[in-house]
């Protein structure tokens, strides 16, 4: 019969078809934090600066003797007349000094630069005249309209004085060659003589003294010996 007929016959089989090779789809990579944030950071206008980097040391003429007062001035001036925002640090350079005073090793402060008071800030016309106009203040370093900052090295070298005082303070005194000293301290006490040689790097002196009628070289500390 046509029905068992169809019924044990089997389907016909149909080869299956070629497969076809697909390259694997690129794999998809959420971007890194840093990337997203970089993407989305707005790009500065040409010619703009950082306003972190707006602020900059400038060297403010005080009449000498009157640096702490100029600086106070300069405090309470930014504070009242509403500029504290574009003033920084304000800076006295000093020293720390060593003497010899009765035998015993005295430490003293002294100013680097006498008349002299750094200013931290962002300059402009309106805080040009705010800090000109304060007492006791004669003007900028620099000069006309614009003031000419300090470089980052400048401010360095003043800053890395002022530690290395603090660790290894200076002599007081400065001395040159052919001057005339009389020493204090050691057993060549109250003698005086000649300054034949000065070795800064080490503080010390070479003076030629008399003794016994004979001129003898003496090596001496800066702080051994005084000025006549």
């Amino acid at each position: 019969m046509a029905d068992g007929t169809l019924e044990n016959q089997e389907p016909e089989r149909q080869e299956p078809a070629a497969e076809t090779a697909l390259a694997p789809a690129p794999e998809q990579t959420a971007p890194a934090p840093e990337e997203e944030a970089a993407a989305d950071a707005p790009v500065p206008a040409e010619g703009t600066e950082d306003p972190a980097t707006t602020m900059h040391w400038y060297i403010v003429h005080a009449y000498s003797g009157f640096e702490n007062k100029v600086a106070e001035s300069l405090r309470s001036r930014a504070q009242a007349f509403g500029f504290a925002p574009r003033v920084g640090q304000i800076l006295i350079p000093t020293e720390e000094v060593i003497e010899l005073r009765n035998g015993k090793k005295v430490t003293s402060k002294r100013l680097l630069y006498p008349g002299y008071v750094l200013v931290e800030m962002e300059m402009d016309d309106e805080l040009w005249h705010a800090v000109k106009s304060t007492p006791r203040v004669t003007g900028f370093v620099g000069g006309g309209t614009k003031p000419v900052p300090l470089t980052a090295d400048e401010v360095n070298a003043v800053l890395y004085r002022q530690q290395s005082s603090a660790e290894r303070p200076r002599p007081k005194l400065t001395f040159e060659k052919n001057e005339t000293v009389k020493i204090v301290d050691g057993p060549f006490t109250n003698f005086s003589g000649k300054i034949d040689e000065v070795n800064s790097d080490r503080n010390t002196l070479r003076v030629m003294v008399t003794i016994f009628g004979r001129s003898t070289p003496v090596e001496l500390d800066f702080l051994q010996v005084e000025k006549i």
